[in-house]
């Protein structure tokens, strides 16, 4: 199955270096390219994309305001989000994962990074740059508004009353960043098992991907934040 990319930026040099490396992959291809935010939600609806490589900042409908019209179109419930930014750890980023997005890129990572990101983000994983520090994304997340004294989401706590035990485990694993094989490993159930359970969670607690339960683990208070 081909993987169906839109490329969103404004600079027409880099949508050209990046179209270039993407269609030279056997697996996707590039099916448009938009230079601000509005314009990638009209070709990604257009253009059927299975993943768009937003940039953050663009002029008009910057990257943020598009990834909340993508992920609050029901028609576009396939779509995924990958942001792309010049800084591996900015305040904008979190506000676009809990808008939808399914996880962040800095501009400057390896060829294989991105491609990698692309295949990632079309496989409802969660995606966060490696160069990224966790302990900083998990501050930043518990930091939202509407949060009590201990930096926790009321709402969100309230609904974590859904899970069960073995879901919520599940929850704190995924909110780690571990796969379905290593969550399998140190839960001791199997990959299909953990698949169950992750699928369950997202449905309960209405989150489009991966990306979206570590979002609510951290402002739930299920998984605190923290800084090495």
């Amino acid at each position: 199955m081909t993987i169906r990319v839109l490329l969103a930026d404004d600079q027409a040099l880099l949508r050209s270096a990046f179209r270039v490396l993407v269609d030279s992959e056997p697996d996707m291809e590039v099916v448009g390219e938009a230079s601000d935010g509005a314009e990638a939600v009209e070709l990604a609806r257009e253009e059927r994309a299975d993943v768009v490589l937003m940039d953050i900042r663009m002029p008009g409908t910057d990257g943020l305001a598009a990834t909340r019209l993508i992920t609050a179109d029901p028609a576009l419930t396939h779509v995924r989000v990958v942001m792309l930014t010049t800084f591996e750890v900015d305040e904008y980023v979190v506000q676009s994962l809990r808008a939808g997005a399914s996880g962040f890129l800095g501009k400057g990572s390896e060829p294989e990074e991105l491609l990698n990101a692309i295949r990632v983000a079309a496989g409802g994983e969660a995606l966060l740059s490696p160069a990224a520090t966790k302990g900083l994304i998990a501050k930043f997340l518990a930091q939202g508004d509407g949060s009590d004294d201990d930096g926790r989401d009321p709402a969100r706590s309230e609904r974590l009353g859904s899970l069960t035990g073995r879901e919520r485990e599940v929850l704190v694993q995924v909110a780690g960043g571990h796969s379905n094989d290593e969550i399998a490993e140190r839960l001791e159930v199997s990959p299909l098992t953990v698949k169950t359970h992750v699928n369950r969670a997202m449905a309960k607690l209405g989150a489009r991907d991966r990306a979206q339960l570590v979002v609510i683990a951290y402002e739930s208070g299920l998984v605190r934040p923290r800084v090495d």
